[in-house]
């Protein structure tokens, strides 16, 4: 039997009862059946205990253990202003890899210093010579020649979870080194700094970074090396974020600069710059985004492969350029001695050519 819904039979009967007078009388509502259902009630209920079942992070252990391989590094330089020599000073950090001596900082921390003083957490100081450094990563190893030094420990960034916390010691404002504390917020982050350059890899923390934090440690609550303090971004409306390299990602780079000098990429053999409205304009190019090739560079894959100054690339190694980031990125990502294709504008016409990588020369 099909149901009738209440709310149905009660328009008529108020309609009726409004034509009959006070006689008519309506259902009770208490009568009516509710559509809410009820649960029973608990007496004995209490709250769920509030007893912290982890210990609160030891940072006083792990800071004793670091710092004593944690450095304050300053530089100075001097340029040309208006015909006037003018010294400029700057200020980071680094940490101590190894008892001989080297230590690991940023590229952009001693990149076109002409004097770097490293400062030890015993109140030591020794001039430090550049021993290697890498723009892609901005990475760097300086010297100092000096005994009793500590080394720091190096740890796995690839264990690290979201919510871990992590210490980031270094010289922050010039002050001394100092630690402040933070949890990683991100894993595996990539971030463009400058044409040309995207540090990949990156650790995102809460720990507050400021200038003169850059090179130094960030660390574990094993008191291990798991990152190095690179990158902050801070912005009208966005909260301060720190970055560090990972320092599995570092480690290959590092063993390169102390071995070598200098760290080894694959190479084509070109100079470059963006494709901009000024070259397409210039020299009536075809399209407005790519690659521009200034000089083919005798001797290197890119001579052999035919490409010629005034070409444009737009693919590489099935990779879509549109400027110089993409394609250090997409050339980065292959290995020394792959052949690649290659797509490009000369003029009017669109070619493909391939070209087999070499290694990237000495700086």
């Amino acid at each position: 039997m099909k149901k009738i819904k209440i709310k149905y039979l009660l328009t008529p009967l108020i309609i009726l009862c409004l034509l009959l007078g006070s006689s008519c009388v309506l259902p009770s509502v208490d009568n009516l059946p509710s559509s809410t259902p009820t649960a029973s009630t608990e007496p004995e209920w209490t709250p769920p205990s509030t007893e912290q079942n982890q210990p609160l992070p030891d940072f006083i252990s792990v800071i004793a253990q670091v710092k004593p391989s944690v450095v304050a590094i300053n530089t100075k330089s001097t340029t040309y202003l208006f015909g006037q020599l003018y010294t400029e000073e700057g200020a980071g950090s680094g940490w101590i890899i190894d008892e001989s001596g080297y230590i690991v900082t940023n590229n952009h921390v001693v990149e076109g210093a002409q004097s770097i003083t490293v400062t030890l957490d015993d109140g030591r100081t020794f001039p430090a010579a550049i021993v290697g450094t890498d723009f892609l990563t901005d990475l760097a190893v300086v010297k100092i020649e000096a005994e009793n030094l500590v080394r720091a420990s190096g740890g796995d960034s690839s264990a690290l979870v979201l919510g871990e916390w992590v210490l980031a010691i270094g010289n922050s404002l010039g002050l001394g080194v100092t630690p402040s504390e933070g949890i990683i917020r991100s894993l595996g982050a990539s971030i463009t700094i400058s044409p040309g350059q995207t540090l990949h890899d990156l650790i995102g923390t809460s720990a507050p970074i400021n200038p003169g934090n850059s090179g130094g440690p960030l660390v574990n609550m094993q008191g291990e090396v798991v990152g190095i303090t690179s990158v902050k971004i801070s912005m009208v409306g966005v909260e301060a974020m720190g970055w560090a390299i990972s320092i599995n990602s570092a480690m290959p780079i590092i063993t390169q600069l102390i071995n070598a000098g200098h760290a080894v990429w694959p190479y084509l053999g070109i100079s470059y710059t963006d494709v901009n409205l000024y070259l397409v304009w210039q020299h009536s190019l075809a399209v407005n985004e790519g690659i521009f090739i200034i000089e083919v560079l005798s001797d290197y894959p890119a001579e052999e492969a035919g490409l010629k100054a005034g070409d444009v690339i737009v693919g590489f190694n099935g990779e879509e350029i549109a400027n110089t980031g993409g394609f250090i990125q997409a050339l980065t990502a292959c290995q020394i001695g792959q052949s690649v294709e290659i797509i490009y504008w000369r003029g009017n016409n669109k070619y493909t050519t391939s070209a087999t990588l070499t290694e990237s020369p000495p700086p």
